[in-house]
């Protein structure tokens, strides 16, 4: 099925994912003892080859949490907020993007961190990226790397480790010749599994690396 997917960033794709996301049972988690977050896996146009992208930070060396580490924007939620609101709102905070309700085109499941953070994916189309201007507080550098790279062989790269019993998922992503851990790594898969390949893949017991459990 994936090698009949065409990447081009356009409302044929937009109209596949979005159906594909609306079909799918998504799992959330309740656990009262998590604290609530969002993040957005944001499809934009590449601004070279027009083909289908999603963005990706790499967070500055200062922060207090998983610092220098690959990450979708996202953050907590801020008292009285739902998840599509965090989620738009901190796009707008980190990278300086302004996306609305109607650019929301589903959700995917809820992600456990081992730092204590019920994480919720919401899936956002952005026609029009605009002019991107990234929080330097909070955002070393941004991403553009095509969904394709979601479809490669090798993807995803699952490794046992001593400390846990579930397998650690990564990607190589080839645009980045660089290697991204769960729980960006696990979203982004399931984005790929879901919303371009129309399977009902979960994510949620993969395990993360250790350098990310605090």
């Amino acid at each position: 099925m994936a090698d009949d997917i065409d990447l081009t960033f356009d409302a044929r794709l937009r109209g596949h994912c979005q159906q594909n996301l609306h079909a799918f049972d998504r799992l959330g988690i309740d656990d009262q003892t998590l604290r609530l977050a969002a993040v957005a896996v944001v499809v934009v146009k590449h601004p070279v080859t027009g083909d289908a992208c999603f963005l990706l930070t790499r967070r500055t060396s200062g922060l207090a949490r998983h610092s220098g580490q690959y990450a979708l924007p996202g953050g907590r939620l801020d008292d009285g907020e739902d998840i599509q609101t965090a989620a738009l709102r901190e796009l707008e905070e980190e990278l300086g993007l302004t996306a609305r309700e109607e650019n929301v085109i589903g959700q995917l499941d809820d992600f456990a961190t081992r730092s204590g953070f019920r994480i919720t994916p919401v899936v956002i189309w952005l026609e029009d990226s605009g002019e991107m201007r990234s929080d330097p507080d909070e955002v070393a550098a941004v991403f553009y790397v095509p969904v394709s790279d979601l479809l490669q062989p090798g993807v995803p790269c699952l490794r046992h480790i001593p400390e846990s019993e579930s397998p650690v998922l990564s990607i190589l992503f080839n645009s980045l010749q660089d290697e991204v851990f769960t729980p960006t790594a696990a979203i982004a898969f399931q984005f790929s599994e879901v919303a371009l390949c129309g399977r009902t893949t979960r994510v949620s017991h993969y395990e993360q690396p250790v350098f990310a459990w605090r």
